[in-house]
């Protein structure tokens, strides 16, 4: 008896689940609209990159001759001029001299010291010193270099292809240095790469962003985020772009209908769009009312868990709805 009981509650729990999903299946989402307003506003096109601090042009100042460093002059971070006096080496010829004076007195040391004065080492360009590689007493040879030294600081960015055609030269830009994310540094592009490079199969191109001024805490080997400033204006008619749908090859958005009345599909002319608003040129007034289509998913629909091919409401204009929801 007991078993019958069982077997007959099994069939009603089976029985009754079938029947929800069909249920769930069967129930239809319910529509509804959100409303936005064309209004005026401004509009920025801007592509993001990532780089790195490089110097404009390095040089390595190497000396003449294999010898020995006797003074050092500048630190590592050091403005100089051309011409200045960077540091005093000796030959190795005069540095083995002046040893050798030296075990025989101060006297001994001073008069040849004087008579065979020390080389100075000399900036050849104007710029920093952003690398020191010797200390007084060390020696090198004539392959060594010695300091290193940049004109100018700049970001060296990579673009992907797809960008490149949107940048041009004097393009305004903002450098943001990872170490200093809240120090912005207004740049501008200074240099276009003619040739690519190729990573993991795929194409970009190097792009020099120069600072307009180079702050003290800008070091060479900084990774940066840039941003380019491409295309903007101002004081534009805009809608949402999610409101956007293309239909062959024509922008169509939902206009909102006189009280009573259904929606209506309105195709409008655009023009630049960030990604979240569009360039409204033709086909609306500001101040005219467009609708967004929201989803109430009702449970079970198959066509009701893609909010990207939503249906109009009854009255209303057969066609796709106008994108994503909310």
């Amino acid at each position: 008896m007991n078993k019958k009981y069982f077997i007959i509650a099994a069939v009603v729990l089976v029985v009754s689940f079938a029947g929800f999903k069909i249920y769930k299946k069967n129930q239809k989402p319910k529509v509804s609209y959100s409303e936005y307003k064309v209004i005026k506003g401004d509009i920025a096109i801007k592509i993001l990159a990532t780089g790195t601090v490089k110097p404009k042009n390095r040089l390595e100042i190497k000396a003449p001759v294999a010898g020995r460093i006797e003074q050092v002059l500048i630190k590592e971070g050091s403005v100089v001029r051309k011409g200045q006096i960077l540091a005093w080496m000796s030959s190795t010829e005069r540095a083995a001299m002046l040893d050798a004076a030296r075990a025989k007195g101060a006297d001994e040391y001073k008069k040849w010291s004087e008579l065979y004065l020390a080389t100075p080492v000399l900036a050849p360009i104007s710029g920093t010193i952003i690398l020191k590689s010797v200390e007084p007493g060390q020696t090198f040879t004539n392959t060594d270099a010695i300091f290193t030294m940049s004109d100018s600081l700049t970001v060296q960015a990579l673009v992907d292809e797809t960008d490149i055609a949107q940048i041009k030269l004097k393009n305004s830009a903002s450098i943001i240095l990872d170490a200093y994310p809240k120090f912005p540094i207004t740049a501008h592009v200074d240099k276009l790469a003619f040739d690519s490079t190729t990573t993991n199969n795929v194409t970009t191109y190097a792009i020099e962003v120069e600072p307009d001024k180079i702050p003290d805490f800008m070091r060479s080997g900084m990774t940066a985020n840039v941003t380019f400033s491409v295309q903007s204006k101002v004081g534009i008619l805009l809608v949402p772009s999610e409101a956007l749908k293309v239909v062959d090859g024509k922008s169509i958005v939902l206009k909102k209908g006189e009280p009573d009345h259904p929606p209506v599909e309105t195709t409008i002319s655009t023009g630049l769009s960030d990604g979240k608003q569009t360039e409204l040129l033709e086909g609306l007034e500001e101040g005219d009312i467009i609708l967004i289509q929201d989803y109430s998913i009702g449970d079970g629909s198959a066509a009701s868990s893609n909010p990207f091919a939503p249906k109009f409401p009854k009255g209303g204009k057969k066609g796709g709805g106008m994108g994503g929801p909310r």
